[in-house]
């Protein structure tokens, strides 16, 4: 394996915090891999999508990740943060629970994730991002994405996306090794 770090970016919903009950579960999970700086941005100074897309950068810039190196992870409009920067610099992973996609107030709606690797985890009861542009967004990219028996927290299935998000850091620390 490389010695070059793995850099774990943790993006938060709007009215969430970094210290929220899934990106503290998932970094703690993702801190349990040899190799890999997880960081939870603070968001919380701007309810503002491009504001917190910015952000993002400006962390990924600060760390001097590399993004061939690089997983974002995210919820909600976290969620939407990760897919947009993935469609503007391709990354080794995108995993995006309940992702604020396909919602005409955001500034690209249906960003093209290029992402080597991806997953969506969204919630059939989610009631503030309906599912259905979300299974299209998925289906037209052709991306993975799992629905759960949940809500727009996923609260009732923290369990499974930590589990979820473990083997996507496998698969994604897999490919490294890879050609």
């Amino acid at each position: 394996m490389t010695d070059t770090p793995i850099h774990v970016f943790l993006s938060h919903g709007l009215e969430s915090g970094p210290g929220s009950t899934k990106i503290r579960a998932m970094k703690t999970e993702a801190e349990t891999f040899a190799n890999i700086k997880a960081h939870a941005i603070d968001h919380r100074s701007s309810k503002d999508p491009a504001t917190r897309l910015a952000q993002m950068r400006e962390a990924m810039a600060q760390c001097g990740a590399d993004p061939a190196h690089s997983i974002l992870a995210g919820s909600s409009m976290g969620g939407w943060v990760c897919a947009q920067t993935s469609s503007e610099t391709p990354v080794l992973g995108c995993f995006i629970l309940a992702p604020a996609l396909a919602m005409a107030r955001y500034p690209q709606s249906s960003p093209v994730i290029q992402a080597r690797r991806c997953q969506i985890i969204h919630g059939w009861d989610d009631d503030v991002v309906p599912v259905a542009p979300v299974l299209d967004l998925a289906r037209d990219q052709g991306l993975p994405i799992l629905v759960l028996p949940d809500g727009h927290r996923l609260e009732n299935s923290l369990d499974r996306v930590v589990s979820e998000f473990r083997e996507f850091l496998q698969t994604c620390l897999s490919d490294m090794n890879q050609p």
